[in-house]
């Protein structure tokens, strides 16, 4: 699914994650290791910013159990979120985007099946994710 809403100031792409999600966080320090360049900033959809974000997005506030994309203006969700993330990550990680070509609905199918079970699967944590001082700044306020 994607929305679209310009923002000629963002250089970066954005992706807003359940900042309480042990599974999300995991996902945050896996993508920021891989992206050197610091293309993606991160945003937790309980935060100000996040919550402000869906609102420009046309999204409704409650999509804890959605990845949101924010790219040259664009908003994309679930699996497309996702393999449009790892497209953009150090090699072999590209390789992974090949499954852009299995059906939408299938892949969110599996995306929802994960989303349903992350906190019984990977846990939650009581606060959103406290990043560390060398990713703070890949973090929006």
């Amino acid at each position: 699914m994607a929305h679209n809403h310009k923002d000629p100031q963002s250089p970066h792409a954005i992706v807003l994650i359940d900042g309480v999600c042990h599974l999300c966080q995991g996902l945050t320090r896996f993508i920021i290791q891989r992206d050197p360049d610091g293309y993606f900033h991160f945003a937790s959809l309980q935060s100000d910013a996040g919550q402000e974000l869906l609102r420009q997005g046309g999204l409704p506030e409650d999509m804890s159990e959605t990845m949101v994309l924010i790219e040259d203006g664009t908003y994309y969700t679930r699996s497309t979120a996702a393999l449009r993330i790892v497209r953009r990550l150090r090699f072999p990680w590209p390789l992974l985007y090949i499954a852009v070509a299995v059906p939408r609905p299938l892949r969110n199918q599996l995306y929802r099946m994960v989303a349903r079970n992350r906190y019984r699967w990977f846990g939650k944590s009581e606060e959103c994710l406290i990043p560390t001082p060398d990713i703070r700044r890949r973090f929006l306020s």
